[in-house]
């Protein structure tokens, strides 16, 4: 089934020749406005922001932006438009008994099939992780050498999900749908399963979902679905590890002088003291704001200390300003 290109550039509200920074900056504007977490129509909402996180995640990697501006210029005229043999959704080779014949999509992982194809991790292999089609492949997966089909498991397949930081803080339930052909009646099929996400299942982890992989041969038991996690880009927080990093806006008197300021994490906003002399790019810590460890744990929240100056300032703030300037004696190139 043929796949339909995705326009990223629109999604984001840029031009094909938009820097990095103004990438960044189109995303997490639209990001706030179709967050899950405050917008009034969560499913709208939400499509949208995956949307807009798939985009995100092609353009702001120069090698994945490389690749997708020549298959945009390519997709129309070029046999580009179609990924690669060893990149296609459920492509097997050699040949084995028990690969399936044709390719697998998956729905409600939060990624089109567009973005599976061409930049996600979607595979078949044999269980173990040796790819299907491999000469000599251990656990019986090699072709068999006398007239018997032996008894074989079924292919394991892989693929991505998207899931919010909210999702891996408290858990959720996603429905997954595989569709693929049934090598024994020739017709596309459409299974969909429940898939739980685990509490403070971490970026770069796999959900497995046993028994819903490619059908075994003889008698032997179905593979299993493995998706592999990827974080949806938060407008203001990025995960690392259990832990999660963002950034705190300050006035120049409230880093020199201390100040209380309300910060927002994934559960509501709490209160941050800010110790006096506080300088650009310090990390400051809220304990336990991070996402789950384990029974009872969680990581911690940081911000980076961002120091904003007011690009205009009234006589009255001039003068002041002129004030402190007269009677300091900091020099920041000075300062170690």
């Amino acid at each position: 089934m043929p796949v339909e290109f995705k326009d990223y550039y629109k999604v984001l509200g840029v031009q094909p020749k938009a820097t990095g920074e103004e990438i960044k900056k189109a995303f997490r504007a639209l990001a706030r406005k179709y967050h899950p977490d405050v917008a009034k129509d969560k499913k709208t909402a939400e499509e949208k922001f995956k949307e807009l996180n798939e985009a995100h995640e092609v353009l702001s990697d120069p090698e994945s932006r490389g690749k997708y501006d020549q298959l945009g210029a390519d997709w129309k005229t070029s046999a580009n438009s179609r990924p690669p043999p060893s990149r296609a959704a459920g492509r097997t080779s050699g040949g084995r008994p028990g690969a399936e014949s044709g390719g697998f999509q998956f729905e409600g992982t939060g990624f089109s099939d567009f973005f599976e194809q061409f930049f996600g991790g979607r595979s078949s292999r044999a269980p173990g992780g040796a790819p299907f089609g491999t000469a000599g492949a251990a656990d019986g997966y090699g072709e068999p050498n006398g007239q018997e089909v032996p008894t074989l498991r079924g292919q394991d397949i892989q693929g991505d999900i998207l899931i919010t930081l909210q999702e891996a803080l408290k858990g959720a339930m996603r429905a997954i749908s595989v569709r693929r052909p049934n090598a024994r009646t020739g017709r596309e099929e459409t299974e969909t399963y429940q898939v739980r996400i685990p509490v403070g299942v971490q970026a770069g982890q796999s959900i497995r979902v046993p028994g819903k992989g490619g059908e075994g041969v003889g008698g032997g038991r179905a593979g299993d679905i493995y998706l592999r996690v990827r974080y949806a880009q938060d407008p203001d927080w990025r995960g690392r590890g259990a832990d999660l990093v963002g950034h705190l806006d300050l006035a120049p008197w409230e880093a020199v002088l201390g100040a209380t300021v309300s910060v927002r994490t994934l559960e509501g906003a709490v209160s941050l003291k800010v110790p006096a002399g506080t300088r650009q790019g310090h990390q400051l810590r809220i304990r336990g704001h991070g996402l789950p460890t384990g029974k009872a744990k969680r990581g911690d929240l940081y911000v980076a200390v961002s120091i904003q100056v007011p690009v205009r300032s009234s006589k009255e703030e001039e003068a002041l300003w002129k004030q402190l300037a007269a009677v300091s004696t900091f020099d920041p190139r000075k300062t170690a």
